[in-house]
């Protein structure tokens, strides 16, 4: 199930990213510093997601695309709290990304550009650390073997959520 649901959202998020969405586009709901909240419904159902791009990018590489750390809440799928990270270039293979926020360091698995975390537990323990911390550092292996650390800055990540909670009548 969270894999059909990975596959979905990835694809989803790419459209939205590229802005191809066939869904209906989405509407910003507020800007809070480093994030900024947006809503769009996909058919009859709301889809709630926040969203910030890299404050810091390293690496040794010479083309990349967009890159964004993204929080979402899909009540008609009674899913929450879901983290994800497109890195802006397809992830080696069978690899993982490494996300330290506060004093933790969370494991996500890889598939093409984006990385998730595991399970629900993980997804929850990741988004309570980005509404309580300062930043956010995730470091992934490209499918070319060159390792990128991107730094997120969290101010007004709390708002960010407490406005897609909000609006997607999450508790």
């Amino acid at each position: 199930m969270r894999l059909t649901f990975v596959k979905q959202f990835t694809f989803l998020t790419t459209l939205m990213m590229s802005g191809l969405v066939y869904a209906a586009d989405p509407k910003v709901i507020g800007e809070f510093n480093d994030w900024t909240a947006y809503v769009y419904m996909e058919g009859n159902n709301k889809v709630c997601y926040m969203v910030s791009k890299p404050k810091k990018q390293e690496g040794n590489y010479t083309k990349r695309g967009d890159v964004f750390a993204l929080v979402t809440h899909r009540p008609a799928e009674k899913s929450k709290n879901v983290f994800s990270f497109v890195a802006g270039y397809p992830f080696k293979q069978g690899s993982e990304v490494t996300v330290s926020a506060g004093n933790q360091n969370i494991k996500l698995f890889t598939q093409n550009e984006t990385a998730w975390a595991p399970d629900e537990e993980t997804d929850n323990k990741l988004t309570n650390a980005i509404r309580s911390g300062s930043s956010l550092v995730i470091k992934g292996i490209s499918a070319r073997d060159k390792t990128t650390t991107d730094t997120f800055g969290l101010k007004g990540s709390s708002s960010a959520y407490g406005a897609i909670s909000k609006e997607c009548g999450i508790k």
